[in-house]
């Protein structure tokens, strides 16, 4: 079944055109990527995804119902997070308090009770509280859980970034280059929590990452994008042998 389809996605700034008449479909519990040269548009489309660009034409839909000019807040209640590609943490505060802000659209208190923390607002936030420590423990950051987040080694701070998006229980997660700058050993420890959320957690992944190796490694399947247009689409073997996906992108030597 498939959890996302997009539709005929077409967006423009402009005369410029980011993304071209693109459709694919991503399966529940699947770990999808979406690759392609810089400037290929992938970014363009998951911020389509996630609600902060409203495509010039076509329709996305999440499980189902089309969420086209559903707002991006209420796409983070259906239960689809986004990590970025920049890390876009509070420096001066706690990787907790990071991630307790990621549970700010399951929150039903109101100001005046939170403000008092009382009775509902207390019990809620108890629950919270468990919730993102049980994040914490499942990306190994248990010793950096009470410490300002712009003290972290950069590898750490992509990982919390991660850890916001999870916070949110999502059904789909968007990860836009999470292994961008990190040397191997963090390289490698982020693909072990990618695989671990598909398997243990049931979360469908859409990823983009230009490690093909990682790619190739991780994915159920793939989309390429190439000037905003979908020149592939299919299994990481397809992938591989689609000769224009080789000469765009992969070139010879990388499939070879």
């Amino acid at each position: 079944m498939a959890i996302l389809e997009c539709r005929n996605i077409s967006l423009q700034f402009g005369g410029v055109s980011a993304l071209s008449d693109v459709s694919y479909r991503i399966e529940e519990g699947e770990i999808f990527s979406l690759i392609g040269p810089n400037g290929a548009g992938k970014t363009s489309m998951l911020n389509c995804i996630s609600g902060l660009y409203k495509p010039t034409s076509g329709s996305i839909h999440f499980e189902g119902k089309e969420i086209t000019d559903v707002k991006a807040y209420k796409r983070a209640g259906l239960g689809i997070a986004r990590a970025f590609q920049n890390i876009e943490l509070f420096s001066h505060m706690t990787v907790l308090e990071n991630l307790m802000l990621g549970r700010h659209v399951l929150m039903n208190t109101g100001v005046l009770s939170g403000g008092l923390f009382w009775g509902k607002a207390q019990k809620e936030e108890i629950e919270h509280r468990k919730a993102v420590e049980d994040v914490i423990d499942f990306l190994e950051i248990e010793h950096v859980r009470n410490k300002p987040v712009g003290m972290l080694s950069y590898g750490l701070q992509k990982r919390v970034e991660v850890g916001r998006a999870l916070a949110l229980d999502p059904k789909i997660i968007l990860l836009d280059e999470p292994m961008a700058g990190m040397n191997s050993e963090e390289k490698e420890d982020m693909a072990r929590f990618i695989i671990d959320l598909h398997e243990e957690r049931g979360a469908t992944v859409v990823l983009i990452e230009h490690d093909m190796g990682v790619v190739m490694d991780l994915s159920d399947h793939i989309a390429v994008l190439d000037f905003g247009k979908l020149i592939g689409y299919g299994t990481p073997e397809e992938i591989q042998n689609n000769p224009k996906v080789i000469e765009a992108y992969l070139g010879e030597e990388q499939v070879g």
